[in-house]
């Protein structure tokens, strides 16, 4: 054996060989430009400590912070035409599937899980935005029909949370049709009696908006959220005024009535658990204690008093 090729030399080349730094080992947060570390940022569940700005998270991200113990039963969707209209701009439209295939390791932007939710069955679709800006296509619009039968099997509740840039283009019609598909599969919940509750992240804007995101028995949206149907640079570019400070982000939509809550992300799971318990079960955990009755005079209404006559001339 020698020592000096077994021992020694893999001791040298150890200590001079270049340390392999991770990819992504720090973030700079949109927001405030502050420099965060992607450990610290994960146990904060991808909010800035600094600003409290809320960081895009993909679909997986979201379902380990939501369901009992970061369990939960990914289902598999149905399929649909890669390229129905063998759409082609400045890529071929099954060249930029692939491309965010490989990226974000999903089939398409929305992903459908069940599992636990404070010990209670639910299901949770979730739109991936970095996936295609989370465009809507016919993919899309079969996942979320999936999750509504699935809900309705299950007899659970279903929680859309909605991150889209609106239809996709490069499915033109077909995607435009999901939205009143995934409307009548919102319907099929309420029709059994189960609770409908969208949350929308940052952004939730175009057909997602004017379809099943603004369709939940309870509308939540998380803080700073961007939510409407055109973004704000194309209204004020057709009304020509400009536009209230905050418009369409989730504070300004809760203060004129079009959200119930925005909850920040670390209060979203026990926000969700106590809505759906209270949905879920509408009796009262306790008795109802009649009041006692009281006999009490109410008095009669009073004619009222004649005004004084005018004195007579002098």
């Amino acid at each position: 054996m020698n020592w000096l090729t077994n021992f020694v030399r893999p001791k040298i080349r150890a200590l001079v060989r270049k340390k392999e730094v991770p990819d992504k080992l720090w973030l700079k947060c949109p927001s405030c430009d502050q420099m965060l570390h992607h450990k610290e940022i994960g146990e904060a569940l991808h909010v800035c400590q600094y600003c409290g700005y809320h960081l895009r998270i993909g679909a997986r991200e979201r379902f380990k912070q939501l369901f009992d113990d970061a369990e939960f039963t990914v289902i598999e969707l149905p399929e649909v035409p890669a390229d129905p209209l063998k759409f082609r701009d400045e890529k071929r439209y099954t060249d930029r599937l692939k491309e965010n295939r490989n990226r974000t390791e999903q089939d398409d932007a929305v992903l459908v899980a069940h599992g636990g939710l404070g010990g209670k069955p639910a299901v949770i679709a979730v739109q991936t935005f970095q996936f295609m800006a989370g465009s809507m296509g016919l993919a899309a619009g079969e996942a979320v029909i999936a999750a509504a039968k699935l809900a309705a099997l299950q007899e659970a509740p279903l929680i859309v949370f909605s991150a889209a840039g609106g239809a996709r283009m490069q499915e033109g019609i077909l995607s435009l049709m999901q939205m009143p598909r995934t409307t009548i599969a919102v319907e099929m919940v309420r029709e059994k009696g189960l609770p409908f509750i969208s949350v929308m992240t940052d952004p939730t804007t175009g057909g997602v908006t004017a379809s099943y995101a603004m369709l939940g028995d309870i509308a939540i949206a998380e803080p700073g959220a961007l939510i409407g149907f055109a973004g704000p640079r194309v209204i004020e570019n057709t009304i020509r005024e400009s536009l209230p400070e905050g418009f369409q982000r989730a504070e300004y939509l809760l203060d004129h009535g079009m959200l119930d809550m925005v909850v920040p992300r670390h209060e979203m799971r026990p926000t969700l658990i106590r809505v759906i318990d209270m949905l879920m079960n509408p009796t009262p955990p306790a008795d109802v204690v009649a009041l006692p009755q009281t006999d009490l005079e109410i008095p009669e209404p009073q004619p009222p008093a004649p005004a004084d006559e005018p004195s007579p001339p002098a």
